[in-house]
């Protein structure tokens, strides 16, 4: 399933157009996406493009390697970290070539501290920004809005995670699926991990029910895609009338666990193709500074999360945040609100009010989803 573009122009001439962006998305690793990519990349080469590999993985694997045959390779840059030599792609190399087309593999990749972006995608931003076309794959977990839902179904911590923006920001999106069973086949056959590690794997994150959810969330994520895209052709060629927008708003605070209603506010936001805001209240007679300085730098860092996912961040000054909230609820038409749950007691709630509860009764129209936080530890 993909959103299809053309990489194959009859003219390489990509001065007057943007650069497009091709994503390979797979629900797990061994699905076959560098495989694709390459066999995509021989037909390209064939039918006159000038197309380049910038940096490939192919883990050990025989089949991948033997499929770059005489694809031209850019070397990658040597960086020395704490005495190690490491490798990761050359940009300047790729920008003084400048290729039609470049293969860069592993997007959700953090470079080597001394690197010139954090992240491989920044890296491919720059070559897109440089009007060089990019074929490139993931695998859905790496998902920043999809963290939490994988992270509790695979029992794994996922720590290199992909803004969703970016995967908006995609031209096409190729899905490259095969079945559950043959995934663990080719798991059993030592094609995607070494023999030792092949039971652990078959046992936590290759176990039935977490390759479905991966399986079904790849699928999803695409078809998210395709229809978005879609709809906004439609509307841009005034095929349809253009819907009252739907707004998102995410409640924002500095406690742990915030990050889970900023991937929620995000997802919910993606599925809608709409607009978000993420909301901090700030109380104009605390100064949060001099109370808790690691509160701030949490709060700094989730206002930043918020940035990466397309969020609008908005800080309200009010001694009342239930108010502050429902005035800008109504201000701005929010149609959908994602709360933390509350870490008081249910006496205390009783005994002095709920933000959720006020919200609700003077709130119409709006949907509200409350999702459970970390405690804070005190």
């Amino acid at each position: 399933m993909s959103a299809q573009i053309n990489l194959s122009s009859d003219s390489q001439d990509t001065s007057l157009e943007p650069a497009k962006l091709r994503i390979y998305l797979g629900a797990a690793p061994g699905v076959g996406k560098t495989y694709r990519m390459l066999e995509d990349a021989h037909m390209l080469r064939h039918q006159g493009i000038d197309i380049v590999i910038g940096l490939i993985e192919t883990h050990g694997r025989k089949e991948t390697a033997d499929l770059i045959r005489d694809l031209e390779i850019i070397p990658q840059k040597e960086i020395v970290y704490r005495s190690v030599t490491l490798r990761e792609l050359d940009i300047d190399a790729i920008l003084a070539r400048h290729p039609h087309t470049c293969i860069v593999d592993e997007l959700a990749h953090t470079n080597v501290p001394g690197s010139r972006n954090r992240k491989r995608y920044e890296d491919v931003q720059e070559l897109l920004d440089a009007g060089i076309n990019v074929m490139t794959a993931f695998n859905v977990q790496h998902l920043e809005t999809l963290n939490d839902a994988v992270s509790r179904s695979a029992s794994t911590q996922i720590r290199e995670t992909i803004p969703d923006s970016f995967l908006k920001r995609a031209d096409e999106v190729v899905t490259v699926d095969v079945t559950i069973d043959e995934l663990r086949t080719r798991l059993r056959e030592g094609k995607i991990y070494s023999a030792e590690k092949v039971e652990q794997a078959l046992a936590n994150f290759f176990r039935k029910g977490n390759l479905n959810m991966l399986r079904e969330l790849a699928l999803r994520t695409t078809a998210e895609q395709v229809s978005t895209a879609a709809s906004e052709y439609r509307r841009t060629q005034g095929l349809e009338q253009a819907p009252i927008p739907e707004k998102v708003m995410v409640c924002v605070s500095r406690r742990p666990g915030t990050e889970r209603l900023i991937r929620t506010g995000a997802r919910i936001a993606g599925r809608l193709a709409t607009n978000w805001y993420a909301v901090y209240v700030e109380n104009p007679d605390k100064d949060l500074r001099n109370n808790d300085p690691t509160a701030v730098q949490r709060l700094e860092e989730y206002e930043r999360m918020a940035r990466d996912l397309g969020a609008k961040v908005v800080v309200l000054k009010d001694k009342n945040v239930a108010d502050a909230l429902i005035a800008f609820s109504k201000k701005e038409n929010i149609s959908h609100v994602v709360f933390g749950q509350s870490a008081r007691s249910r006496f205390d709630i009783l005994l002095r009010g709920s933000i959720i509860n006020r919200f609700l009764a003077e709130v119409r129209d709006t949907t509200v989803q409350v999702v459970p936080m970390s405690r804070e530890k005190r």
